[in-house]
């Protein structure tokens, strides 16, 4: 199959140049979805065995479309000309390692803005660009920087942590490396400066999981690992059904007085401990384990779909736990057109995600399946100047990498 190459006009970012040097998984799904959004993106890979998002059997289509992939090895005397050359014109440099590894290899950001004065740099990392030395320079998966965040301690049973899946703690920063690049992108625009960011990954983790966190910093209180239930509110969290599970949310005054009455304890409502104006059904209540016995036991009793519609209907927060199959079902996932069909590069259908959010006046599209390892480099260094034989002899030095 014939890709491709020159990027149609779309989207809200539709001019803005990136180019990122990162391996799965935060970083380059950010730049998927800024490319989806309409941004050129370039996607540098090493020269060796590429992004290991290439391992995977199908999310390496999902995350790496609209995109170009150039092999270069940017840290050799010859890579970094490449490199530059291609700063020159960008919006966007975005890269993810150890912290300090840029500056230590001589490509600092004074450096860089010495060939771009406007370009925004984001420098990702687990830990930061500065600290305690031993911090900065320690590897970081999505696992040890929610450990480290503390975000995992507050997830799982209270026996034991859990970290919140799939790589919750990656994809939490994507979004956080999106809005800070964008965001930084419209300083640079109205001021003709750019911008450095040192986004270290359990800072981004630290602020998600501040709720309980300033309990403990202002009244030193540490609330138990919920499991499957709330904190500290009874009839919030997933519940068994006679067919599966059920999420609800019951919180509210109406919504509580149905509740109860629906689980057999109405003669609670508008007692002492629960008065009519209770919205809240807090662990501390002297009922609390009786009506969580009660609410379990109704819904053993129950189908997931007849909870839902009963407790929607009365304004309480229910939705059933949508396993896989329920979601391809779904009506109402078909009538937004969530799902999204391509082609990969050898031609075979693809199924995947639309563009998320929707832009009224200016739609994200997908353009481009994941390109093979280096696909793209001939192309772009073309388009830098070099000639045929010039890109020839840096692939037969190893500082790049052909298709």
């Amino acid at each position: 199959m014939t890709m491709q190459t020159n990027k149609p006009s779309f989207g809200v970012l539709d001019g803005v140049k990136i180019v990122y040097a990162a391996v799965e998984l935060a970083v380059p799904k950010a730049c998927c979805i800024m490319a989806d959004w309409g941004a050129d993106v370039t996607w540098l890979e090493n020269t060796g065995a590429g992004d290991t998002i290439r391992d995977t059997a199908w999310v390496k289509q999902a995350e790496r479309r609209n995109q170009r992939s150039v092999a270069l090895d940017y840290f050799s005397p010859e890579g970094k000309e490449v490199l530059f050359k291609m700063l020159k014109d960008a919006d966007i440099f975005i890269e993810a390692s150890k912290g300090g590894t840029y500056a230590k290899k001589g490509i600092t950001d004074e450096l860089l803005w010495e060939i771009n004065p406007k370009l925004v740099i984001v420098h990702v990392s687990g830990f930061g660009q500065s600290g305690e030395p031993a911090m900065v320079t320690r590897a970081a998966y999505d696992l040890t920087v929610m450990a480290y965040s503390g975000y995992m301690s507050q997830n799982g049973t209270p026996a034991q942590p859990m970290n919140p899946g799939p790589y919750a703690g990656d994809y939490f920063n994507t979004l956080m490396i999106t809005g800070a690049t964008l965001a930084a992108l419209y300083r640079a625009e109205k001021t003709g400066k750019g911008e450095s960011i040192d986004l270290a990954m359990f800072e981004t983790l630290l602020a998600i999981g501040q709720y309980y966190l300033v309990d403990y910093l202002n009244e030193d209180i540490i609330w138990p690992r919920p499991g499957a239930r709330n904190q500290n509110l009874c009839a919030i969290g997933e519940y068994q059904c006679s067919d599966g599970f059920i999420g609800l949310c019951v919180y509210g005054v109406s919504q509580n007085k149905y509740l109860l009455e629906c689980i057999g304890l109405g003669d609670l409502w508008g007692t002492e401990h629960i008065p009519e104006d209770c919205s809240a059904l807090w662990l501390s209540n002297p009922h609390a384990i009786e009506i969580e016995e009660k609410l379990e036991a109704y819904c053993l009793a129950h189908r997931r779909k007849d909870i839902e519609a009963d407790f929607a209907a009365n304004r309480i927060a229910a939705q059933i736990v949508m396993e896989f199959p329920d979601l391809v079902q779904d009506e109402h996932y078909k009538a937004r057109e969530v799902w999204l069909d391509w082609q990969t590069q050898e031609g075979e259908e693809f199924k995947g995600l639309n563009v998320f959010p929707r832009f009224k006046n200016n739609p994200g599209q997908v353009w481009r399946p994941m390109p093979a390892q280096g696909q793209d480099t001939q192309d772009v260094l073309a388009g830098l100047g070099y000639s045929n034989e010039q890109v020839s002899q840096l692939a037969s030095n190893g500082v790049v990498k052909l298709a």
